[in-house]
This record gives C-alpha cells, sequence and structure tokens, in this order.
C-alpha cells in the first residue's frame, strides 16, 4: 500500500515540475514581474480557450438548444392549462413529464463534459499559481482598466464580507484579477465559436 501512496506522490511531483517548467518562464516574460496583470491575464487566456475548445467539442449545442426549446413550450403549455383549469390536458401533459425530466437529466449531463474533461488540468493551474511567487503579489491595475471592470464595486464589497482595511487604490488580487479576465475572455470566446449562453 506504502509503494502506491510514493508512486502517486511522485507522479504527482513529476506533473507539478512539468507545470512550473511551463508556467514559470510566464513570470519571467512578464515586462513587470512584480506586477503580474500579463502573466495572469495569458493563463486566463489559455484556461478559458481549453474550456471553450472543450465546451464546444463535447456538447451538442444544436440538441441542447432543441430541448431547452422543447421545455420551454411545454412549460408554457403546462401553464396555460392549469390558468384555464382543463384537467383533461393538464393530465396529458404531466404524463409527458416523465420524458420531459429525463431530457432535462441528459441536458445537464452534457453540459456537465467539459467540466469533467477540464478540472483537472485548471486545478494544477491554480495550484501553481497559488504556490508560484504571484500568489504574494497585487496587481495595479490601469485606472481605465480599474474602472472598467467595476473593481470599485468589489472594494466596496470585500471589506464588508471578509473584514479587513481598505484595499489599495487601483489594486486587486491575483485571483479576482484571474477571475474579471476568464469571465471577459470566456464570453468572447463563446461567441466567437457559436456557443449560445445559458444552460
Amino acid at each position: 500500500m506504502a509503494d502506491i501512496f510514493t508512486a502517486i506522490g511522485g507522479f504527482v511531483a513529476y506533473i507539478m515540475a512539468a507545470i512550473n517548467d511551463i508556467l514559470n518562464p510566464l513570470i519571467a516574460l512578464d515586462p513587470n514581474p512584480s506586477n503580474p496583470i500579463l502573466t495572469v491575464f495569458v493563463i486566463s487566456l489559455v484556461v478559458s480557450i481549453i474550456t471553450t475548445v472543450a465546451n464546444k467539442l463535447l456538447v451538442d449545442h444544436d440538441e441542447m438548444n432543441d430541448i431547452r426549446e422543447e421545455m420551454k413550450e411545454f412549460q408554457n403549455e403546462l401553464r396555460e392549462a392549469q390558468k384555464s383549469g382543463d384537467s383533461k390536458k393538464i393530465a396529458k401533459l404531466q404524463a409527458k413529464q416523465v420524458d420531459f425530466m429525463e431530457k432535462q437529466s441528459k441536458m445537464m449531463t452534457n453540459s456537465f463534459k467539459p467540466a469533467i474533461v477540464t478540472m483537472v488540468p485548471i486545478l494544477l493551474v491554480f495550484w501553481w499559481m497559488r504556490s508560484s511567487a504571484i500568489s504574494d503579489l497585487i496587481v495595479n491595475l490601469p485606472v481605465t482598466v480599474y474602472y472598467g471592470t467595476l473593481t470599485p464595486i468589489w472594494h466596496t464589497i470585500g471589506p464588508l464580507i471578509y473584514g479587513g482595511e481598505a484595499t489599495i487604490p487601483f489594486a486587486i488580487g491575483w485571483l479576482l484579477w484571474y477571475f474579471i479576465c476568464t469571465l471577459a475572455i470566456g464570453q468572447i470566446l463563446r461567441k466567437f465559436v457559436g456557443i449560445k449562453q445559458g444552460f
């Protein structure tokens, strides 16, 4: 049993060393390594590309949209039948409900496929960012980016939720910057590859 844990530990150490070899040069290439705005942006770009490609390849979006439309029509019909008190139509629609529950379950399963495939690489990248020099750094945003990403709202809400002192003006933690970049890039990429929002 100890040999298995040793083998797993060795494999994890090997993977982490490979990730360090791939991602550590990013910090060195950043024109301002003490302010990793570019490094975190590039990492979020790569992660967004991976998740968008996985989403495009692993999910049948046409089928998902068809199921979504069918379910919307079914819910509207059921609502109308309930409003009008048409018990025969209600009974008929309720008989169909099992079929729609199966379709909904299939839709949910399909929507989770990309998450299953991309979860491990994303967790490894997060581990690297958390254990690298980035984790101790603060990202100083240009004034336009600071206001354009609505960061002042986070600076107002953050101390209320987490306590602590007011934040440095125009600066945020690497994690918040990562989420802002990923959200923006992800939306652009999804539109570019034709993935409709909302499932």
